[in-house]
């Protein structure tokens, strides 16, 4: 039983499946620089995309989660389109700088955008920071750029 109760509460953490994101997204940077090795940027973007959404696609119909268009707000509706759209160019570009660049380079500036959520969560969504994840925001920040100009 207290198995069962420590799993539940593990994959109902926050951080549990922010640590997941981070181990997926530096195993796409080290899957997509190889992948785009011989193929244009654009075209592997898209690929990956169609990849996504037949999983994402297969997952939703298997736990009967998909919901009809008009179940869903008008405002919601927005922000998801607006997601998508800063979701896709984020992706463009990270494809082409992968084409680029070395992954280790560019997968830290590419992190860059945790000082941006930082920054944006606190004046777009209220959110509060202490001083203490201040600086750890400003780490985060430093190390991007020292890995670039160092290199």
């Amino acid at each position: 039983m207290t198995l069962r109760r420590s799993s539940v509460e593990l994959t109902s953490a926050w951080w549990f499946w922010a640590l997941l994101s981070a181990v997926f997204a530096a195993l796409t940077a080290v899957f997509a620089k190889v992948g785009v090795k011989d193929i244009d940027s654009d075209v592997a973007t898209f690929v990956r995309t169609i990849v996504i959404l037949l999983t994402l696609g297969l997952i939703l119909l298997a736990l009967g989660k998909l919901h009809s268009p008009g179940e869903v707000g008008g405002r919601t509706w927005l922000f998801l389109v607006l997601s998508g759209l800063a979701t896709g160019a984020s992706w463009i570009c990270y494809f082409r700088a992968l084409k680029l660049g070395d992954a280790s380079l560019v997968a830290p500036v590419d992190k860059l955008s945790v000082v941006l959520v930082a920054v944006f969560g606190v004046t777009l969504l209220g959110e509060r920071l202490s001083v203490l994840q201040w600086l750890g925001v400003a780490l985060v920040g430093a190390g991007a750029v020292l890995l670039v100009v160092s290199g």
